[in-house]
């Protein structure tokens, strides 16, 4: 098995940190500004992934530390557009979603044939962003559309 390089995995893990952080507060503002008829399940479900932003946060952190190495304690881009429409921040969160996972498949092209632990993480973590984006996607979506609102989900 080729040796990791463990410099750019710990590079690539420290981005991963500091954008779940993001996602962290991100997901929380965007739940304060969700108003109308159909804000009690769009601000919980907001929060749900705040809070699963964290968990990520935490595995990425656990993995940086047991790497043998030091955990950033920089927050990713926090960029606000003021758009406070619901369709505006599952787009945001769209976009947002996809840099992490493209952190996540450099994770995994870092780790392929290296370490079998940080791959399967890897191909976890970009399983459930994946999955995360389909959802989101699926929500940006007409009643009664079926194609896909991105076409660069999958």
């Amino acid at each position: 098995m080729a040796e990791l390089d463990k410099d750019q995995v710990v590079d690539v893990l420290n981005r991963l940190l500091e954008a779940e952080l993001a996602g962290v507060v991100r997901y929380t503002h965007y739940s304060f500004l969700v108003f109308g008829f159909g804000r009690i399940p769009i601000v919980s479900w907001l929060r749900e992934q705040a809070d699963e932003s964290l968990r990520h946060a935490q595995m990425v952190g656990e993995w940086i530390t047991t790497l043998g190495a030091y955990p950033s304690l920089e927050i990713g881009a926090l960029l606000d557009s003021h758009k406070t429409e619901v369709g505006a921040i599952l787009r945001e969160s769209l976009e947002n979603e996809g840099e992490a996972l493209a952190l996540y498949r450099e994770l995994l092209s870092l780790a392929e044939g290296r370490s079998v632990a940080l791959e399967e993480f890897a191909r976890q973590m970009i399983q459930t962003e994946v999955m995360h984006q389909a959802e989101v996607d699926k929500m940006l979506r007409n009643p009664g559309e079926v194609a896909p609102y991105c076409k660069e989900t999958l």
